[in-house]
């Protein structure tokens, strides 16, 4: 029912893979030869054809990036040469292109909405990959498409060496007096004498950031943490100036205005506009909040504060404020609860139902769960929840199987994974997560089920698939809005030792602190997201791109970093992912999501009809329409951008 998966993709990959291609291009010269190229005939095997493509790497990629090794490595170089090159001929090749414009002059009027969606988007995508370039430009753009997966790779597997290989040792117990019992026990070492250790990845380095009493030692780690991958400093530059080469070679005057014109907003003023709009709401509010944190650290004789002060006194203003002990509610949310409580919200919004089944799995962290409605199949969802050495830090949904009908006319369902790096079982103590990883967790669980309940057919427009990047948030950040909620926290925050539940005053308080340091936080992506912009239109060299980035916290940011910090040597959402001039769109969903968030607060937040009409609008639809459009159908009217700004309590 369900592709297991495969454990051995790494066994001859190069070899099989080469095989695929072989036996599909093949397949797909059947199809080009075809005298009657219809829509039925054409367009729903080739899209079959070159899944089984890309359902074959997912494993292979996916297994590097968690269970990153010297073997996972060189299968991973090994294919990405190979599938860079399949793809770059099949969006340049003009048969092709020529075929599935002629279905569009000859069946456009008489096909579905979503067909028509879909010719239109692969039209685009054929366009831009060239193919309408004389030969020579076509092989500069395959050499363009090669050369920037293989920088890609290499700023990625950058980051992860440093920040695998950096520790901190401690040995002063006085420097971790303010260390949460959880947090001190994880990092323990013992020998002849107990020492802690600390690392770059997430649940060690938030820690000592956090709770760390040593400044001296909190700027040793955080100077470690953004000075990570200094060699990543030639590869932005090269990567900058491929991404340019690529879009004038397309007729842009720019790799931003590339990037747009597969997005739903209309230009780089229009986003530059929006950010800088935020921005001036909420910069009065960043000031108030910064002066707060520096009246505390000034008590500890802090005359100059700094970036690395910045977590640790957010957490000492925020107990002073609201009495809130951010360990305290550790005790209440064990992640094996965290997840039982999650799908059980889903079941109450949507009727979705799960059971945890068995499987080949990458590691021993891994759970296998099989989602149904109504005792109907959806698809199948991979968690691995817990960090590790050899995985890569932070936190993302991947598609490996799209749900769709094969040309048999079977249902094909859909699987996915869910990464993260939360603290892991320590001795008796369960994996114990912060708020933040729960809201982290209700984020991808968003991604995974505008996913994995897909209806529609056909795979490039089903699940995320021909989704605009800068909506693709909407569905995540929508569903991560409820991890503030008493209503819905109070079904699963229970103590993990004595099964008590988490006081409703306690609960509240969740929802009150939702918006602390909102100012600072919301600046902080709108630099990120002016500077990717910025970035995108122009032509930087090393150290053009850290003045660039300079200049745009001089517009935006109220805390000022060290000038060592080289934070875009680490930015691989831009660098190594699909948020190249695109990190805006974060935001821009965000339009969509906090508007419907406050719709089902209004009608009731676990309300089963409006998650049945949020079910059936967005998350059965996937990329078979606009998400404007799809976004009309579930509320009536287009989003009120005024709800992200209430929503954030900045109206």
């Amino acid at each position: 029912m369900f592709n297991k998966f495969p454990l051995d993709c790494f066994e001859n990959s190069k070899e099989k893979l080469a095989d695929l291609l072989t036996e599909t291009r093949s397949n797909i010269e059947k199809l080009i030869g075809m005298s009657n190229k219809t829509y039925e005939i054409l367009v729903i095997p080739y899209q079959v054809e070159t899944d089984k493509v890309n359902s074959f790497f997912t494993p292979i990629a996916h297994t590097n990036s968690v269970c990153n090794s010297d073997r996972s490595r060189k299968a991973f170089e090994e294919c990405l040469p190979l599938l860079t090159e399949f793809f770059t001929s099949l969006s340049q090749d003009k048969r092709i292109y020529g075929a599935f414009n002629e279905i569009y002059k000859n069946e456009y009027d008489s096909l579905t909405s979503s067909r028509r969606k879909l010719l239109n988007d692969a039209l685009r995508d054929f366009r831009l990959e060239g193919v309408d370039l004389g030969e020579s430009q076509k092989k500069e753009i395959k050499r363009i498409n090669l050369r920037l997966s293989e920088l890609s790779n290499a700023f990625s597997q950058n980051v992860l060496n440093d920040t695998d290989k950096y520790e901190l040792i401690i040995e002063d117990h006085e420097d971790v007096r303010e260390m949460p019992d959880k947090d001190l026990e994880a990092s323990k070492v013992i020998g002849d004498k107990i020492k802690y250790r600390f690392t770059l990845q997430s649940p060690s380095y938030l820690a000592y950031m956090k709770y760390g009493n040593n400044r001296n030692l909190r700027e040793k780690l955080y100077r470690a943490y953004n000075t990570r991958a200094p060699e990543n400093g030639k590869i932005i530059t090269e990567i900058l100036n491929l991404r340019r080469d690529k879009a004038r070679l397309l007729g842009f005057e720019n790799y931003a205005e590339l990037s747009l014109s597969r997005k739903s907003a209309e230009s780089v003023s229009q986003i530059l506009s929006f950010l800088r709009n935020i921005a001036k709401r909420c910069k009065g509010y960043a000031e108030k909040e910064c002066q707060e944190l520096k009246k505390l650290a000034a008590l500890d004789g802090i005359e100059y504060f700094e970036s690395y002060d910045l977590m640790y006194y957010s957490e000492k203003v925020k107990n002073r404020l609201f009495a809130f002990d951010e360990n305290y509610y550790r005790a209440y949310f064990s992640c094996n609860s965290v997840v039982k409580g999650l799908f059980s919200i889903l079941n109450i919004l949507f009727g979705i139902t799960y059971s945890c089944i068995d499987g080949p799995v990458w590691h021993e962290d891994v759970n296998i769960y099989e989602l149904r409605k109504n005792n109907i199949l959806i698809g199948m969802l991979y968690m691995d929840l817990h960090a590790r050495k050899g995985k890569r830090d932070g936190a993302w949904m991947h598609e490996w199987i799209t749900h769709h009908r094969n040309i048999r006319g079977e249902i094909v369902y859909p699987a996915a994974f869910i990464v993260a790096n939360f603290p892991g079982v320590e001795k008796e103590i369960p994996s114990l997560l912060r708020h933040n990883d729960v809201v982290t967790l209700f984020h991808e669980m968003g991604h995974a089920i505008h996913h994995l309940c897909s209806k529609v057919d056909e795979i490039f427009i089903s699940g995320i698939n021909g989704v605009e990047w800068d909506a693709v948030e909407f569905p995540s950040q929508f569903l991560e809005n409820f991890a503030y909620s008493e209503e819905v926290l109070a079904n699963f925050a229970y103590h993990y030792k004595d099964n008590k539940s988490l006081p409703s005053d306690k609960l509240q308080l969740l929802e009150k602190i939702k918006n602390f340091n909102i100012g600072l936080n919301l600046l902080r992506q709108i630099e990120f997201s002016i500077f990717d912009i910025l970035l995108h239109q122009g032509q930087y060299n090393e150290e053009e791109v850290q003045k660039l980035l300079g200049d745009v916290r001089h517009e935006v940011a109220i805390i000022k970093p060290p000038a060592y910090v080289r934070f875009q040597n680490a930015f691989s959402h831009i660098f190594a992912g699909g948020y190249a001039a695109g990190y805006y769109s974060y935001k821009w969903a965000e339009r969509m999501s906090a508007d419907a968030f406050i719709l089902f607060k209004e009608k009731g937040l676990l309300e089963p009809d409006m998650g049945e009409k949020f079910y059936n609008s967005i998350l059965v639809k996937g990329g078979s329409s606009t998400m404007l459009d799809l976004f009309r159908e579930f509320a009536g009217r287009d989003a009120d951008e005024i709800a992200l700004l209430k929503l954030n309590g900045l109206n």
